[in-house]
């Protein structure tokens, strides 16, 4: 069975949050605290070592309410249930959505179309570990018998986008091996790699799951040239892998069978870094912490299907989401971690969230006619307070945000922490409260630039603390996303897991492409016409 589907705006729930949204939009937060003391214990949950508060809302008790009502009305209880059973939710494409499979436990049973997925995950985890373990002790060596020092990732979109954010976020972890990752078709991004490493030390993971990408061969192709500069055709076995489900091609680039990780077709690309998608992560941080990583995600997994509504950290976050985003009219969401570490996680979430919920047909086919998707950017903290705060504190715009911290460093240099956490919590303070006329009048600030200091305040936050930044709370931490990115979907009445919007792009480019080394030219707009024409004219 599909989906079903229903347009939420035309739920009783839906009428009942616009009327409530009415009469509570212009409340400030600072007023709901102060007639309420127990708010903040009120609006905030602990689950394993996650503590969520979200009590710096423009939400009231009767909100919450209400938005669980609108999650019971969709039916989100039976989409979680179809989700997790291995229904082909992703029904445009005729496929199951299984990514979260990866990460169950080898006793486990998840069945997709009558057959129990789990041994063969099992198989492909223990083939990831064997070779990553070979690889890192220095048993498994290049084609002139020496261990290898670098390892390059060769892929895109999720296929570079996931892996590269844990690398860098676990690295605190790492071992010996530096990874690399190419992703680009910009030819300067692969050539700027490739002048750092030595052909006979570097191990090439491709990953593409149809092994047809045009910017991963590009660039696998490119590799492969230099490669052979040194090395002879029998020797790509030994130096280059792949991640994919066509064998055929895989092994017409001279890749052997043996070095084949399968990925199967229910495994999304932008949440396939739970799949053979993350060799290069367990090759940086080793298996152990690979593994320990799923295993987070799998508690996050039990706690997004079991926790009641008040209790359910994702469902919480996303309906929070919908409120801002269909009822003031949000457009934007900030991702703001205070550790160097998740420095690519909004970049990472940038596709997860906007790949996934970036769609204007809802599931019977029509148009929608309310807002969907959310369009999410950010940076770490402290450097973000320097950059784009100031559009978050006194901008136009309502920009609701999520900030991230862990309670212990890893380094355990207690100043730096210190003075990052106490940043951390000022933030969420000062965007909470502002700053008004009386408080400016104190400081004797002068009258002609009085206005200017004025904050206004009332700027929504969620704060998530974590105990420390690990293999499993990072797993917990991308789950937490995948499931919001879900619930958002649901109630939008959309599907989350095909990506079409990123076809036609790659099409008209194939097409130029072909134009570039012939005279009759395609039929183009005036403006796309006059650009190709110049730039053949100096290529």
């Amino acid at each position: 069975m599909s989906l079903k589907s229903i347009d939420p705006t035309q739920t009783l729930a839906w009428k009942k949050l616009q009327a409530h949204f009415e009469s509570i939009k212009d409340v400030h937060m600072s007023s709901l605290f102060s007639k309420n003391f127990k708010r903040a214990s009120e609006m905030s949950l602990e689950w394993n070592d996650f503590f969520l508060d979200y009590s710096k809302n423009r939400i009231t008790a009767e909100t919450i309410s209400l938005l669980k009502g609108l999650a019971e009305e969709i039916q989100l209880s039976d989409a979680i249930s179809k989700y997790f059973d291995g229904e082909k939710i992703n029904k445009t494409e005729g496929r199951a959505v299984l990514h979260t499979a990866l990460r169950a436990p080898k006793e486990s049973e998840v069945f997709f179309e009558g057959t129990n997925v789990i041994p063969e995950i099992y198989e492909v985890k223990n083939k990831i570990q064997q070779f990553s373990e070979a690889v890192i002790s220095g048993q498994r060596k290049g084609f002139t018998n020496k261990a290898f020092t670098d390892v390059v990732n060769i892929g895109i979109g999720g296929s570079d986008l996931g892996p590269a954010m844990v690398v860098d976020a676990l690295c605190y972890y790492g071992n010996h091996l530096k990874v690399h990752f190419v992703s680009n078709v910009d030819g300067d991004h692969v050539n700027e790699v490739l002048k750092e490493l030595d052909p006979e030390t570097t191990l090439f993971v491709i990953v593409s799951k149809t092994f047809t990408t045009q910017e991963t061969l590009s660039n696998a192709t490119t590799i492969k040239q230099w490669f052979l500069q040194k090395a002879a055709q029998a020797d790509i076995a030994k130096q280059f892998v792949a991640v994919s489900t066509n064998i055929e091609k895989v092994e017409s680039f001279g890749i052997s069978p043996q070095n084949i990780f399968p990925i199967w077709d229910w495994v999304g690309g932008r949440f396939s870094l739970w799949s053979a998608a993350g060799l290069s992560i367990s090759l940086a941080v080793g298996f152990d912490h690979y593994d320990d990583m799923l295993k987070g995600a799998h508690k996050m997994d039990v706690h997004f299907k079991e926790a009641l509504f008040e209790q359910n950290i994702p469902t919480l976050l996303a309906m929070i989401s919908i409120w801002y985003n269909n009822f003031f009219k949000a457009e934007s969401e900030a991702i703001i971690p205070y550790t160097q570490y998740l420095n690519q996680f909004a970049t990472y979430l940038q596709q997860a969230i906007m790949e996934s919920n970036g769609k204007s047909v809802d599931r019977n086919g029509e148009k929608v006619k309310y807002q969907t998707g959310n369009l999410i950017w950010g940076e770490p903290g402290t450097n973000s307070q320097h950059a784009f705060f100031q559009l978050i504190h006194q901008g136009t715009k309502l920009i609701p945000a999520d900030f991230i911290g862990f309670s212990k460093s890893l380094h355990g240099n207690q100043d730096h922490q210190d003075k990052l956490m106490s940043n951390f919590f000022a933030q969420t303070e000062a965007l909470l409260a502002g700053k008004n006329d009386a408080v400016v009048a104190e400081e004797g600030t002068a009258s002609e630039i009085f206005p200017y200091k004025i904050f206004e305040g009332n700027r929504p936050t969620n704060t998530l603390f974590i105990e420390q930044l690990t293999p499993e709370s990072l797993g917990k931490l991308i789950a937490m996303y995948e499931h919001k990115i879900f619930v958002q979907g649901i109630v939008w009445n959309i599907f989350s897991y095909d990506q079409f919007g990123v076809e036609l792009g790659k099409q008209l480019a194939g097409k130029i492409l072909k134009e570039f080394s012939k005279q009759s030219p395609e039929v183009h707009d005036a403006s796309t016409a006059n650009l190709i024409a110049r730039y053949k004219n100096i290529r």
